[in-house]
């Protein structure tokens, strides 16, 4: 029998979302230069990024030109993400956004996340899946799918970090940049799941405060 019952998710806000480390704006096309400075670097895009290595566009106006392709503008919520430094806007440093949006069935994807090599390792990635995670849950939505790259060892690691449960492996699911096939790795969060993976996260967040005006990382 189909499930007739009501449907509780609603489409999210497309809001700024600020937590203790980062802040994330609805991004638009004038954030578009900062991002490019943020992002547009080899070693963003080697893990599969963007469609891989031939995706990358060095300069700010092949740049613009990707991003206006490759986000979903229309149908979901891209944010920047930039950085604070006690509480006040520092640069952007990167990007993530909640989309393909199915409210019948309470889902929704969280992903085309990319971060400044700067901040790899910190506490912005915990945070921004904190505040997006939290988003989604809050609006109702009954699953959270995270995919990557089947490759992106880096990706993958940092996503089962999260919490998030392994669900397998879509073969030849997306066209790459240079015509070749990706599988990529779906993980997912549920709305049970979500308690333990926020207390988790805000574990993991909690290392951070106190060290990092001394400019250290604590051991995770």
């Amino acid at each position: 029998m189909w499930n007739t019952g009501p449907v509780t998710a609603a489409q999210p806000s497309h809001c700024t979302l600020a937590g203790r480390f980062v802040r994330l704006e609805p991004l638009t096309y004038d954030l578009l230069p900062e991002l490019h400075r943020a992002i547009a670097l080899p070693e963003v895009f080697a893990g599969g990024y963007g469609g891989g290595p031939a995706g990358l566009r060095s300069n700010a106006e092949g740049f613009a030109a990707w991003a206006r392709t490759y986000y979903r503008w229309d149908s979901g919520l891209p944010f920047a993400v930039r950085q604070l430094d006690g509480g006040t806007p520092g640069p952007l440093v990167g990007t993530s956004s909640l989309a393909d949006v199915d409210l019948g069935n309470e889902s929704v994807q969280l992903g085309w996340t990319a971060y400044s090599p700067t901040v790899w390792g910190s506490a912005v990635n915990i945070e921004t899946k904190l505040l997006l995670l939290g988003h989604a849950f809050d609006a109702g939505f009954g699953r959270v799918s995270i995919q990557a790259d089947a490759n992106n060892v880096r990706s993958r690691a940092a996503i089962e970090k999260l919490g998030a449960v392994f669900e397998g492996i879509l073969r030849r699911d997306k066209r790459r940049a240079d015509n070749t096939w990706r599988d990529s790795a779906v993980y997912s969060v549920l709305a049970t799941e979500w308690p333990a993976v926020r207390q988790g996260l805000e574990i993991r967040l909690s290392r951070y405060c106190g060290v990092a005006e001394r400019g250290t990382r604590p051991a995770e």
